[in-house]
């Protein structure tokens, strides 16, 4: 008999009744998780600072660039790869709840572009964009582990039918049969956690002889050939990618992994003119 897991997990922690009219309010764990990534990475990130030296009156900006960066860049990103025809038809739905679609993709886009702006302003401190990049890459794998863990509990972004020994069948699933399938958000969540430990023990063990653009680059490559592979073992998200030899997640890869090829060998020319270089 084949083996597999019954995931009925609820996507909802717990309720919080109605108080003087408001409500009542659910929380949910995707929503637990994608906060609990912002508040432990602030936490990462002070701790970061100290040792290295940085103004820690530039945190709370910090974070606040990452939030709405985070937010904007996932949410317009979905809709722009996924559902554009939503910019013409619904362009409310973009901006009100329930907040239904986040791209990583456009996410990483928009964590960029903050970061770049966030950084002309403090060149001063020593907090170059490639610094600061460096230096986010180790919270973003573990926020990209927080909710794809999210993405399992919501039972959304299932994986393709399988006859392996640990294939879930999503029971709250109603879009796909509820047929044995590669939990493949547990994949990637545990690949971005194996990937925020080796940067977070990278960055410990170098600090500021780590060539620019090193572990951006590494976090690039590793999260983004890894989505692409992964798409193989999906359900694709939109019907018109059916018709598509590559699914739009993995169009969407190719670039990333490029440009961290690039931010790694633009490291590794850094520390071939300049040994012991420092930051």
């Amino acid at each position: 008999m084949t083996a597999y897991i019954i995931w009925n997990a609820s996507p909802e922690l717990f309720t919080i009744p109605e108080i003087a009219g408001f409500g009542p309010f659910i929380v949910r764990w995707y929503g637990l998780l994608f906060a609990a990534a912002f508040l432990i990475g602030q936490q990462i990130m002070i701790h970061i600072f100290k040792k290295e030296g940085k103004p820690l009156e530039d945190i709370d900006t910090l974070t606040l660039f990452m939030v709405i960066s985070t937010v904007l860049g996932a949410r317009l990103g979905h809709f722009l790869f996924y559902e554009p025809e939503v910019f013409f038809t619904r362009p409310l739905e973009i901006i009100l709840p329930p907040y239904a679609g986040l791209a990583s993709h456009g996410a990483i886009i928009g964590i960029l572009t903050a970061l770049w702006l966030y950084s002309r302003s403090r060149r001063a401190t020593g907090q170059s964009f490639l610094w600061v990049t460096d230096r986010i890459a180790i919270l973003v794998a573990l926020a990209g582990a927080f909710i794809r863990f999210g993405n399992l509990m919501n039972h959304e972004i299932v994986g393709r039918p399988t006859d392996l020994p640990w294939g879930f069948v999503f029971m709250l699933n109603t879009e796909y049969r509820q047929i044995p399938r590669h939990p493949a958000q547990l994949y990637e969540s545990i690949t971005c956690l194996v990937l925020f430990f080796i940067l977070l023990w990278f960055w410990n063990r170098h600090k500021d002889q780590t060539p620019p653009g090193s572990m951006l680059g590494i976090f690039l490559i590793w999260v983004f050939t890894l989505r692409f592979l992964y798409e193989f073992l999906k359900e694709n998200q939109v019907a018109f990618e059916e018709n598509l030899a590559l699914n739009m997640g993995q169009v969407l890869s190719i670039p990333a992994v490029l440009l961290g090829v690039y931010f790694l060998w633009r490291s590794r020319q850094a520390t071939a003119h300049q040994p012991g270089l420092s930051r």
